[in-house]
């Protein structure tokens, strides 16, 4: 059984929900704490030496991290998850995945831990990157036209990004007023009966 080492609430929610969203069978171990010295980081630096969230060990024993190379994986399972081959919403998918990950996630990186990066001004990093992260989040907004989920009636696992994401700063309130797809497809996601349990352990819902 594949084996998914995160915290919940965390980054590796994400990883979480697909893998249920996908049904594939999963062990989630808590390493709430890893991002201290102490035994939960020793656990997760053995598998991981970057220590991040989420780290997968898959069934044969192979450790894979990133949230867009787990997705990736659930999709050679699970291609209905993703738009088809040669639809035209399949590049769209792909550009919006890497995207999400590539610009949205340095900002918790940074804002999350600013003293590691400018001891000198720790509140100033925190804050630019907190308004930084508002804007990707209206461009991202503004891709996102389609309804219930980011591509119409199918849904994706960039709609558990969404649905994920809303739950981290700058929060509900924020995103209501401001980013109305990125609200209405994270509602969809939400209502999905059979993602009630791991979003309520997750503080998604």
């Amino acid at each position: 059984m594949i084996k998914l080492y995160g915290v919940p609430g965390w980054g590796s929610a994400i990883s979480e929900v697909m893998l249920t969203l996908a049904k594939i069978p999963y062990q989630f171990i808590n390493v709430d704490g890893f991002d201290q010295p102490g035994p939960q980081r020793e656990l997760l630096q053995k598998l991981n030496p970057l220590c991040q969230v989420p780290t997968l060990a898959l069934e044969n024993g192979e450790i894979v991290t990133e949230t867009a190379a787990i997705a990736l994986i659930i999709l050679d399972r699970c291609p209905d998850l993703a738009p088809s081959v040669g639809q035209a919403e399949r590049q769209q998918f792909q550009r919006l995945l890497i995207w999400f990950v590539a610009n949205v996630y340095p900002t918790f990186t940074f804002a999350d831990y600013p003293e590691r990066w400018a001891p000198d001004a720790p509140e100033q990093l925190k804050k630019n990157c907190i308004e930084y992260r508002k804007s990707l989040y209206l461009w991202f907004d503004s891709q996102l036209r389609a309804s219930p989920f980011a591509f119409g009636e199918r849904l994706t696992l960039l709609d558990v990004y969404i649905a994920v994401a809303r739950t981290w700063g700058p929060r509900h309130e924020w995103f209501a007023a401001n980013t109305p797809n990125i609200t209405s497809i994270a509602d969809s996601v939400c209502a999905l009966p059979e993602l009630h349990k791991v979003l309520k352990a997750n503080e998604i819902i």
